[in-house]
């Protein structure tokens, strides 16, 4: 049995989720998002975001994390804020020793629902039904998405060799 944190980063909301799985098996542990508020200044905002990431690593012991790569935003400002939470979220791993792996959108949407192309609420009804979870938020279901692509990914390596 291995444990994997799913992360889908941002600086208003990170979604995160604890998957456990055993081969094929994957068992829904637990989800959340951690939340900062835009009338904070950036480096509280960044440090909210890694404090709560480091209790929930503490808390539920993941043996590896996965990460939603970066995509490019129309607007630069906002890919700029994505990328600043995403690199705490990456920094925080690292910090507390797991080995961090990242995964496009495509190819998380692809893992979990069978296209690349899927919306943000087919990602959430297949990961309701995948894990049998019940009532998920957005962004938390996103963050189970990203732990489920891994869990696959690292089957698919595992049965290889």
């Amino acid at each position: 049995m291995s444990r994997i944190l799913g992360i889908d980063p941002g600086l208003h909301i990170t979604g995160w989720g604890i998957v456990d799985y055993n081969g094929f098996l994957l068992k829904h542990i637990d989800n959340g998002t951690i939340v900062s508020s835009s009338e904070e200044e950036i480096g509280s905002r960044l440090s909210h975001i890694f404090k709560k990431l480091s209790d929930i690593i503490e808390k539920y012991n993941p043996e590896e994390a996965s990460i939603e790569d970066v995509f490019v935003n129309k607007n630069p400002f906002s890919s700029l804020k994505l990328g600043m939470a995403r690199g705490t979220a990456i920094c925080c791993v690292g910090v507390l020793g797991l080995k961090i792996h990242e995964y496009t959108p495509n190819k998380i949407k692809k893992s979990v629902v069978g296209t690349g192309h899927a919306t943000k609420e087919q990602v959430l009804i297949m990961v309701q039904k995948l894990l049998s979870c019940g009532r998920v938020k957005l962004d938390a279901a996103d963050a189970l998405a990203v732990a489920v692509c891994h869990a696959h990914h690292k089957t698919l390596y595992t049965v290889k060799g």
